[in-house]
């Protein structure tokens, strides 16, 4: 199947069929919502399969008139990083489903409103990440707010109404200023030769240093909330805090990369000289993220907060990448927004089985957790060690990736960004220690090692975490034309490594 659109429209078909169900039937829906996640799954591997790695032009593309009057359309493609991410995104969906089976227990709506829920997000995340109408783009980005606003505030716990409100806050004001500048572009474009939203022919729009830097922060800002980039991440770890396990996932896994994929989609694109003017900043912003979200983890008590400072962290990574303005850095990113999604996945998932049988989110709470749940420990400890970008694991070629390429041109920030990595050991080690190692507490004794489904959910997160750290190829043969692409559209070259001839 190669229709992005028909792709959109499965998870909302399964969605009517979810809410189809009897109320009493939960199981059914369960069954439901997790054979459509699996579908969409097959179907997206099934398009990648036909992508085309060579060609940096966009792919897939389908256009149907939307809104004739203002010039919007309904207008979908994707390239090689866009093609990652809705990968990413439909192979996570139905993960978080069989793990989370039974986290929707006990919220303010029904178990078949959770599915429901989470099969429209799924059908949103698709759609951010292939639009290409600005204006479409928009509408999907703050669409997406609404199924995590009542999957945070409905099934969430403890401040969950307070945390799913700040959320909507910080992104509603992020999504207001990149509002303020999409009109700024469609007033520009019709007094350019004809009013439009669409992303190639936006790009092509003239404007002075002065309104591409005031457009350019618009967007900035709207996508560095999202990220979230310090010092706007302040919402983060209350959300993460408050939401299921298979929530954060999807927030944490996902939708905080719709900021860094806006970055370079609209950022670079759209504003390439406002984008060299504020490298600089950015690039300072990115480092301070780096060693503030890195310190923060080292410092947490709850483990759901811990992974959410780490995650501040890695968004620091995968914004220096972006603003390196190298194709290694580039690449080294877009592979990074791909190996986070699954090694936080299985942070949260893992994480989220230890809290549901401990009774605590506590890392106190736990302790010589190896001896009694081993399969539990270890696939914990694994998913800390990707974290970690331990050699052999994902994350480790993405942030190789990342700290070459920023080195070649910003050699300064590389050198401090590899001090979070040492960071990094800490905020890992250290809970780890606490929770799988030393004594059993008496309160731990009793607790269950992962059952037969719990084991089936997390394999398939553990075995890409394990391949894609020795053989990334597949996907890097997929990002590095699409990345060489947008340096080259920059205007940039790769530094010309240096020697000691002369």
């Amino acid at each position: 199947m190669n229709s992005l659109v028909l792709l959109m429209l499965l998870p909302i078909i399964g969605s009517i069929a979810v809410a189809a169900t009897p109320k009493t039937k939960e199981v059914l829906s369960k069954q439901v919502a997790l054979a459509t996640s699996v579908i969409v799954a097959i179907a997206t591997i099934a398009m990648a399969m036909n992508f085309q790695r060579d060609n940096v032009d966009l792919q897939f593309v389908e256009k149907y008139s939307w809104i004739p009057t203002f010039g919007i359309n309904f207008s979908v493609g994707v390239d090689g990083l866009a093609l990652v991410l809705i990968l990413m995104s439909t192979i996570l969906a139905p993960i978080v489903v069989l793990s989370g089976w039974n986290e929707a227990h006990g919220g303010r709506w029904s178990v078949k409103t959770f599915y429901i829920l989470i099969l429209v997000l799924e059908t949103m995340m698709i759609g951010v990440f292939a639009a290409t109408d600005v204006f479409l783009f928009y509408v999907i980005f703050e669409a997406m707010l609404i199924p995590v606003y009542f999957l945070i505030g409905g099934y969430g716990t403890g401040e969950r109404s307070a945390a799913a409100v700040k959320f909507l806050i910080y992104s509603l004001f992020g999504g207001l200023l990149m509002l303020a500048s999409i009109i700024a572009l469609y007033v520009m474009s019709g007094a350019q030769g004809g009013h439009t939203f669409d992303l190639q022919a936006l790009s092509q729009l003239e404007m002075s240093s002065t309104t591409q830097n005031f457009l350019f922060l618009g967007f900035f800002i709207a996508f560095a909330i999202k990220a979230p980039l310090w010092p706007l991440h302040t919402w983060l770890p209350d959300a993460a805090a408050s939401a299921t396990p298979g929530t954060s996932v999807l927030l944490l896994g996902v939708l905080d990369k719709v900021g860094t994929f806006g970055m370079i989609r609209y950022c670079l694109t759209l504003f390439p000289e406002a984008s060299k003017t504020f490298t600089p900043l950015i690039m300072v912003l990115a480092v301070i993220s780096i060693v503030y979200g890195a310190i923060l983890a080292i410092g947490q008590k709850d483990l759901k907060r811990l992974i959410a400072f780490t995650s501040i962290s890695h968004f620091g990574f995968i914004t220096m990448g972006i603003f390196a303005m190298t194709s290694q850095g580039h690449s080294g990113a877009t592979l990074y927004m791909f190996n986070h999604g699954f090694s936080t996945a299985a942070l949260f998932i893992v994480g989220g089985w230890m809290i549901a049988r401990r009774g605590s989110s506590t890392i106190a709470d736990f302790g010589g957790l190896q001896r009694v749940t081993p399969v539990m420990a270890w696939s914990f400890f694994l998913a800390g060690m990707s974290s970690l970008a331990l050699p052999g694991l994902s994350s480790f070629v993405s942030e190789f990736l990342v700290l070459v390429g920023t080195f070649t041109r910003y050699p300064v920030h590389a050198v401090i960004a590899t001090f979070g990595i040492v960071l990094a050991a800490l905020y890992i080690l250290i809970p780890v220690q606490k929770a799988l190692h030393g004594p059993t507490t008496p309160s731990n004794e009793g607790l269950s090692d992962l059952n037969l489904r719990e084991k089936v959910a997390i394999a398939p997160v553990m075995a890409i975490i394990i391949a894609l750290g020795f053989y990334p190829s597949p996907l890097l043969n997929v990002i590095n034309p699409a990345s060489a692409h947008v340096i080259a559209q920059m205007g940039f070259t790769d530094p010309a490594p240096t020697n000691g001839d002369k």
